[in-house]
């Protein structure tokens, strides 16, 4: 059984090779008919505004919104997450199409612009219960997005501590635009609501298999049968791999 990628634009080929290291083929998503070959779809991180135009260009929008509704799993990363919300604030003039599905409400550039992308370990105590390992995870954000308000059907995985000095002055983390934040001092950062698991964050771009490991455990969950093999590097082993770490968010 196949995992679909969202091959328009952004970090489908990073998804690809995790999914390739567990033992589990992806296949590389432009046209709404090859929808019908995958059992699940990881919709990746990128530039949402682009992506948007790209899915409407190749009539996309209806054939994603349909495998939503059919229950088959679908993962957003980063841009992915904001296709997959019901609502986005802080989008570009003229806003952009949304797939939906998601019972939150997503700010598009929270965290600021691309030379503010930041890494941060996030407490996953509900990946850490079904996968193993540490119980916290890499983020690495990147022009990241944040959940601001979910609904009471969507269970939050992680969420991130906001500064103060960014409490205080809402216009400068939200591009101008006053919007009300969920919690006092907290932003989510990923949830999933049934079918749908959102990330704020890239997990491709870690050592860190196990959420990749979880997504494909949703589809059993959501009524797909499939063996799959998740034998590939154990993340333990990976910890110290070499990476080029962004500063922490401060």
């Amino acid at each position: 059984m196949a995992v679909g990628v969202l091959a328009l634009q952004g970090s489908f080929n990073e998804h690809i090779a995790v999914l390739r290291r567990i033992g589990v083929k992806g296949i590389e998503i432009r046209k709404p008919e090859q929808l019908q070959n995958v059992h699940a779809l990881i919709i990746p991180g990128g530039e949402s505004t682009t992506m948007a135009k790209l899915a409407e260009y190749h009539n996309l929008f209806p054939a994603l919104r349909e495998f939503v509704k059919m229950g088959k799993p679908v993962w957003g990363t980063c841009a992915g997450l904001i296709f997959l919300a019901n609502k986005a604030v802080g989008q570009k003039e003229g806003g952009q199409e949304l797939i939906g599905g998601l019972d939150c409400t997503v700010h598009r550039n929270f965290f600021g612009s691309q030379i503010q992308s930041f890494e941060a370990e996030l407490s996953v105590p509900e990946l850490a219960a079904k996968e193993g390992g540490p119980q916290s995870s890499r983020g690495v954000f990147i022009r990241a997005p944040a959940i601001l308000e979910a609904g009471p059907e969507v269970e939050v995985l992680a969420d991130y501590p906001i500064p103060s000095k960014k409490l205080t002055d809402s216009k400068s983390v939200t591009g101008n635009q006053e919007v009300k934040i969920g919690s006092k001092d907290k932003v989510i950062v990923a949830v999933r609501q049934g079918n749908l698991l959102a990330t704020a964050f890239h997990p491709e771009l870690t050592a860190d298999t196990r959420w990749h490991s979880y997504f494909l455990k949703m589809m059993a969950e959501c009524g797909d049968q499939g063996n799959f093999s998740t034998g590939g590097d154990d993340i333990n082993d990976n910890q110290q791999q070499l990476r080029n770490d962004l500063p922490i968010f401060q």
